[in-house]
C-alpha cells in the first residue's frame, strides 16, 4: 500500500470491455469531473476516474506526503480494477502532473499520457495562495474555486452551476487537512529528467482561456514527441466546458497511435 494514505483510493468504473483508461482530476474536483468523457469512450474503454487523497471518497493521506505516494496509490486503483493491464493515463491539471509521476513509476505500464489543464511552472507560485485559501475557508472552498477552473463565459452556465454544487455536496466526505498536505506534496521540486523520461506517446488538449495555456507550450518541448491541441474559448476544465471537441481530439490521438479498439458508429 502507498505510504501516508490511509487505505485504497476511491475510484468508479464504466466499460466492461477494451483498454484501460484511468483518469486523475484537477483540483478542487473529484472524479465526476469525468463524467462526459467515462460515458462516451466506455463504449470502446474500460473506463477508470480516481479520487485523489482527501476528495470524493477517498481516504485522507497524512504529513510527508509525496507525489510519488499519491502515483502509487492511483496505480493501486488500476490495479484492483484491472490487474495486470497497461493504461492510457488522462488528467487535468494536479492530475495531468500526476500522470508524469506515474508514466516514470510504471513506463512500462502505460500506454499514452492525455493532459489538460496544465503547463510547465516549476516556481508554482500559485499554490501559497490556495493553501490560504483553504486554511481562512475551510472546505467550502472548493466551490468557488470550482468556477476558477471555467472560462468566465461558461462559469454564468446553469452547468458550470451544477458543477459546482455537485463537487460541494461532496464536501461531507473531502479532508481540508488532506488538500493542504497534496498541495504541500505538489510543491516538492520534481527529479532530474522528470519529463524527458516520458517515453509513450503524449497530448496537450489546452482551453486558450486557461491561466496555464502560455506555460502549456513550454511543457510540449520538455516532452519529446509531446502534441498539442487548442481549444478556444475553453478555460482550465476543458474537458468540462467542450466535451465534444475534447473527446474528438481524444479519440485522434488515441486512433494515431494504434490506441482506439474500434471506429465511433455511423447511423
Amino acid at each position: 500500500m502507498a505510504e501516508h494514505i490511509d487505505g485504497p483510493l476511491y475510484y468508479e468504473t464504466m466499460g466492461r470491455s477494451g483498454p484501460v483508461l484511468a483518469f486523475v482530476h484537477p483540483n478542487p474536483m473529484d472524479q465526476s469531473c469525468w463524467i462526459f468523457q467515462m460515458a462516451q469512450m466506455s463504449t470502446w474503454y474500460r473506463c477508470i476516474a480516481i479520487d485523489l487523497p482527501g476528495y470524493g471518497k477517498s481516504p485522507k493521506a497524512r504529513a510527508d506526503l509525496t507525489m510519488q505516494n499519491i502515483a502509487q496509490a492511483c496505480w493501486e486503483a488500476i490495479d484492483d480494477a484491472c490487474p495486470g493491464e497497461r493504461a492510457i493515463l488522462v488528467g487535468c491539471s494536479i492530475g495531468s502532473s500526476m500522470l508524469i509521476w506515474m508514466h516514470n513509476q510504471r513506463p512500462q505500464q502505460t500506454a499514452a499520457l492525455i493532459m489538460c489543464g496544465t503547463g510547465y511552472n516549476p516556481k508554482k507560485e500559485f499554490i501559497p495562495a490556495r493553501i490560504e485559501a483553504y486554511k481562512e475557508r475551510g472546505i467550502g472552498y472548493r466551490r468557488a474555486y470550482t468556477f476558477e477552473d471555467f472560462s468566465p463565459a461558461f462559469r454564468a452556465t446553469p452547468m458550470a452551476h451544477f458543477f459546482a454544487d455537485l463537487f460541494a455536496e461532496r464536501n461531507v466526505f473531502g479532508d481540508v487537512d488532506t488538500i493542504l498536505t497534496q498541495f504541500q506534496a505538489y510543491q516538492q521540486p520534481e527529479p532530474e529528467g522528470h519529463h524527458a523520461k516520458v517515453a509513450c506517446p503524449a497530448i496537450i488538449i489546452s482551453g486558450s482561456e486557461d491561466n496555464t495555456h502560455r506555460s502549456a507550450y513550454a511543457l510540449q518541448k520538455r516532452i519529446a514527441g509531446c502534441e498539442m491541441k487548442i481549444l478556444y474559448g475553453a478555460g482550465h476544465a476543458c474537458n468540462i466546458e467542450q466535451p465534444g471537441p475534447f473527446n474528438r481530439h481524444m479519440i485522434a490521438f488515441l486512433t494515431a497511435h494504434g490506441l482506439f479498439p474500434g471506429a465511433p458508429h455511423q447511423g
